[in-house]
């Protein structure tokens, strides 16, 4: 058993566990910040993503969304996503890929 405390991350978006079929991830992203440049895709894995702290404006797909704390999505694999903090306060996600999408660690 692999049991990981969400505030050992330290960086803004950090793999916290990988096993062979699932992995977690915690994503922080300050004000004014995004996931990424564009939106991008996991060819292989569906993700699973919580909003833990915050807001977020999602990109998913041909779908615009505003995210608050306890919203939960479902990306499906090969969906180009991105997400925004365009809050004041930082916003921190809870994510979980199966199959795993990224490098352990």
């Amino acid at each position: 058993m692999n049991v990981t405390n969400i505030d050992e991350a330290r960086d803004w978006f950090e793999v916290l566990q990988t096993s062979e079929r699932s992995q977690t991830a915690l994503m922080t992203l300050d004000p004014g910040k995004s996931s990424g440049d564009k939106a991008e895709a996991h060819d292989r894995s569906d993700q699973v993503l919580l909003i833990l702290e915050g807001h977020l404006t999602g990109e998913v797909g041909d779908e615009r969304l505003r995210l608050k704390k306890g919203d939960v999505i479902m990306i499906p694999s090969g969906v180009k996503h991105r997400f925004t903090n365009r809050s004041q306060t930082r916003a921190v996600t809870f994510n979980v890929y199966s199959p795993p999408a990224y490098p352990a660690g």
